[in-house]
């Protein structure tokens, strides 16, 4: 049975899944700097519109002219983002309220709430240092992490009980694929904010070579000077190229490890599960390659982060069920028969069977 917040986090969950689209369409959209401050547009609480609100804005930003589409796209992914942050908080103070009902999970909203506050950190740092790739690329971990820890709240809100007992074998598994996931993720983080999805055009090959040159130092050097604009990358083309090449390295290791995964699920019984994570899995390689192949049409790019979420979300619940290990029960000595003299209604005697310790 479903306990008290289920519905409230079961939205919380869509709402957030709506949030991390909405942030990718942004950034694909090239609009992450659609509004020059944080947390109003222009110094205004909506796109400037009127005469007086667009001279304004000229004065103020004389280096960011007004682009209402753009700053549209950013401001409604605001606007959705500050409604979240709303419902979480709403969530953890439920929780902290209630704190003394049995089952009512409480470190976990908290933990949420401290999340969405870094987030709102993330996202005005993202306009502040105008796109610098690492802001981006943690920005983007922390609406996943947002995502899948309101999923998590969700499932343990529902009711819905894990398994008993698992193999050890497969808790390993699932808990590889569920890392692997999350690494990946932020290396399709760091592609999208170096803008290296399109550094290679074709697919298997990468400028129909299997090794092009690729510049890795460059491709993943972690301290960026902050202070250029990033809109549009600032590294040249080997070291995007390094960026691509990685992360395709990253979805072949991924692959091979959920394909163990499902086979470790099919194996216990957890066919359902396992036919999920293929799904999933086939989802986001057909979308993945599309991408490369298409010049990364907008719908296609939008469904790869929708993807990436859905596998996230796929080996959060493989983890719920499979979170108890396989406990091993120690074999009991065998029963010990002795004569105990015993009245009873029957006889003066029976005889019963007793353990060695009741000896």
């Amino acid at each position: 049975m479903a306990k008290p917040g289920f519905r409230l986090a079961l939205f919380a969950t869509l709402l957030a899944l709506i949030v991390v689209l909405l942030g990718a369409y942004t950034r694909l959209t090239h609009a992450g700097l659609g509004c020059p401050d944080w947390p109003g547009c222009y110094g205004f609480i909506s796109v400037p519109n009127s005469e007086a609100q667009l001279a304004h804005a000229e004065l103020n930003f004389p280096d960011a002219p007004v682009e209402a589409r753009k700053g549209w796209n950013e401001m409604v992914h605001r606007y959705f983002a500050g409604t979240l942050g709303l419902l979480i908080s709403v969530l953890a103070g439920r929780a902290w309220v209630h704190r003394r009902q049995p089952g009512q999970p409480v470190k976990l909203p908290l933990f949420l709430l401290a999340v969405v506050i870094a987030q709102a950190a993330f996202g005005m740092w993202t306009v502040t240092l105008k796109l610098w790739p690492q802001v981006v690329t943690g920005h983007l971990l922390g609406g996943f992490a947002t995502l899948s820890l309101l999923f998590l709240l969700t499932l343990r809100l529902s009711g819905v009980l894990p398994a008993l007992t698992v193999p050890r074998r497969l808790q390993h598994w699932a808990t590889a694929g569920l890392l692997l996931v999350i690494g990946q993720i932020a290396l399709g983080g760091w592609v999208s904010s170096n803008y290296a999805a399109v550094a290679c055009i074709d697919f298997p090959t990468c400028h129909g070579q299997w090794l092009p040159p690729a510049d890795f130092a460059n491709g993943f050097h972690l301290t960026q000077h902050i202070g250029p604009n990033y809109l549009g990358g600032q590294l040249d083309s080997d070291a995007r190229t390094a960026i691509h090449l990685t992360h395709r390295i990253g979805a072949l290791l991924v692959t091979l490890v959920l394909l163990g995964l499902a086979w470790q699920l099919k194996h216990v019984g957890m066919t359902r599960l396992a036919g999920l994570v293929l799904t999933a899995l086939a989802a986001q390689i057909t979308l993945g390659i599309s991408n490369v192949l298409f010049h990364l049409p907008l719908p296609v790019a939008v469904a790869h982060n929708a993807g990436g979420a859905a596998l996230l979300l796929t080996l959060v619940l493989v983890n719920y069920h499979a979170r108890t290990r396989l406990v091993r029960v120690k074999q009991q000595p065998p029963a010990r028969w002795r004569f105990s003299p015993r009245k009873t209604s029957a006889g003066p005697i029976t005889i019963k069977g007793e353990m060695p310790w009741r000896l």
